[in-house]
């Protein structure tokens, strides 16, 4: 697995142009899984997590990493392409919304979910600092391993208009 991919074209923002995919995107990004196991993760139909993740397979941010022979086919494994997916280019702050509405599907489930929204005053070095010092806990911290839970975690610094 590669440590960042670029989401930068006009393809790929398509192919994250829906919130499940978004959640796949959560949900594959630690330890490959089936279509079945995500199925049952998500919450919905396995055709319906097979669409999505031909989608995303097409746009080169998930693999299949494994395959089994089960009664009655093989059964394939898939995982994200890389770590860490960086949005740039036209149609990165559209994807944002789209994003945050599967953070939002994610939290209507969630076990005491910590949500906080705080709006600061800080000054434009304030701001850069803090979004270095958010960036930096984020991509540092260590995965727990297989079988702890699964968390999910949005950082976000932003300037909202007056």
């Amino acid at each position: 697995m590669d440590d960042e991919l670029e989401i930068s074209t006009a393809a790929q923002f398509k192919a994250l142009g829906h919130p499940l995919r978004h959640r796949l995107l959560f949900a594959l990004g630690q330890e490959a899984a089936t279509t079945s196991q995500l199925a049952v993760t998500l919450g919905t139909a396995k055709g319906n997590i097979a669409h999505h993740l031909g989608v995303l397979r097409e746009a080169g941010m998930v693999e299949v990493t494994e395959t089994r022979q089960v009664r009655g086919g093989t059964e394939q494994y898939y995982r994200r392409t890389a770590r860490r997916l960086s949005f740039t280019g036209e149609g990165a702050r559209e994807n944002n919304s789209v994003a945050l509405q599967a953070v939002a599907a994610e939290l209507q489930t969630a076990e005491d979910p910590l949500f906080n929204i705080r709006n600061i005053r800080l000054t434009r070095t304030q701001a850069e600092e803090l979004t270095t010092q958010l960036d930096t806990i984020i991509t540092t911290l260590k995965d727990a391993g297989p079988g702890e839970a699964r968390h999910g975690v949005v950082v976000a610094v932003y300037r909202p208009q007056s």
